[in-house]
């Protein structure tokens, strides 16, 4: 697993907005691979850094998923780090201590940050020029693909696009052949077979479990909304569908669909559904995929659960139809 070749030094140019979030000095892909454990003070959640950037790849291949690769230690980040040190007998309060970042360390194996090739595939297309704001000016669409190749690439290995370019100063992402910075996280391997699936309302959170009852992966997820609450209780996997058509529901009454008519939107990683559907046995509910993978737990959902497009596809690999799900009220 995570073979890619390491990457070559990147200088990083610093090009941001000043609204964008702040970059630690230095940081490129040598830095990020060699990178030691945050300082006991951590880096502010708008600030972009090696050692939260390593931070971040280490958890999501150990399947304790930040949601996006962002180099900001965010709610996200510290989500996955306190369920990995709590499912390794350890704590995190406010600081990563040596046994922690050792123990995660170990989790896997090879450079954090690698080169990728630029593949035709990459750069094929067709792209969409922009993502419509409302539900109903996407149903006129032929897909709801990525809006370039750079979204496209960004997706593929788990990281924002900010992050991305950061690593890649002046890259455009349109020539195959050409030799990017990546992050190290595709894996190979097929995902064991999920027996239970928990989502923890309050927290906002997704983890699997084997038959055992041990601990297989753990995801930041948008866990419904005051207009559409989740359900409370055990529902069960009723079928999986992937690059599903969205159908809306008119009687549903979503914020911001004015529609009295119930319409469908086209496959594609932009969907409202993302790239699969995990549809539950309570009318209307599913886990699902999103075109916008930094609002993860951070916006409200129309009462799904939603994952990053690639946590989807992993949770959705492992489940099969009986699969039972648990809505949790609170934390335990």
């Amino acid at each position: 697993m995570f073979r890619l070749s390491s990457v070559a030094n990147f200088a990083l140019v610093l090009l941001l907005a000043s609204a964008a979030p702040a970059i630690a000095a230095g940081l490129d892909a040598v830095a990020i691979n060699d990178a030691a454990a945050p300082t006991a003070k951590l880096p502010g959640r708008q600030q972009i850094s090696a050692s939260v950037a390593k931070l971040e790849i280490l958890l999501d291949r150990a399947h304790f998923s930040p949601g996006e690769i962002d180099g900001k230690l965010g709610d996200n980040a510290q989500k996955a780090l306190t369920a990995f040190a709590e499912a390794n007998g350890l704590s995190f309060d406010k600081a990563v201590t040596a046994d922690l970042w050792s123990r995660l360390a170990a989790a896997s194996e090879g450079a954090v940050i690698v080169t990728y090739t630029i593949v035709d595939a990459d750069v094929k297309g067709p792209f969409l020029k922009k993502i419509p704001a409302r539900m109903e000016d996407m149903k006129s669409l032929p897909a709801l693909n990525y809006t370039s190749p750079r979204e496209a690439i960004a997706e593929k290995f788990h990281m924002s696009e900010a992050l991305l370019q950061a690593l890649n100063p002046g890259q455009k992402f349109d020539k195959p052949g050409d030799g990017i910075a990546v992050a190290n996280v595709l894996d190979p391997g097929k995902p064991p077979a999920i027996a239970r699936v928990e989502v923890d309302k309050t927290r906002q959170t997704l983890s699997t479990f084997d038959a055992a009852g041990k601990l297989l992966a753990f995801y930041p997820a948008t866990v419904g909304s005051t207009e559409k609450p989740t359900p409370t209780g055990t529902l069960k996997v009723t079928a999986v569908n992937k690059n599903p058509t969205y159908r809306y529901n008119p009687k549903y009454k979503f914020k911001g669909v004015r529609s009295n008519k119930p319409f469908t939107i086209k496959p594609g990683p932009n969907n409202p559904v993302g790239v699969v559907w995990i549809n539950l046995s309570g009318e209307g509910y599913g886990i699902h995929g999103t075109g916008d993978p930094g609002k993860v737990s951070k916006a409200a959902s129309h009462g799904c659960v939603r994952l990053t497009n690639w946590d989807a596809q992993r949770v959705a690999a492992g489940v099969a139809k009986g699969t039972p799900v648990t809505f949790l009220e609170g934390a335990r």
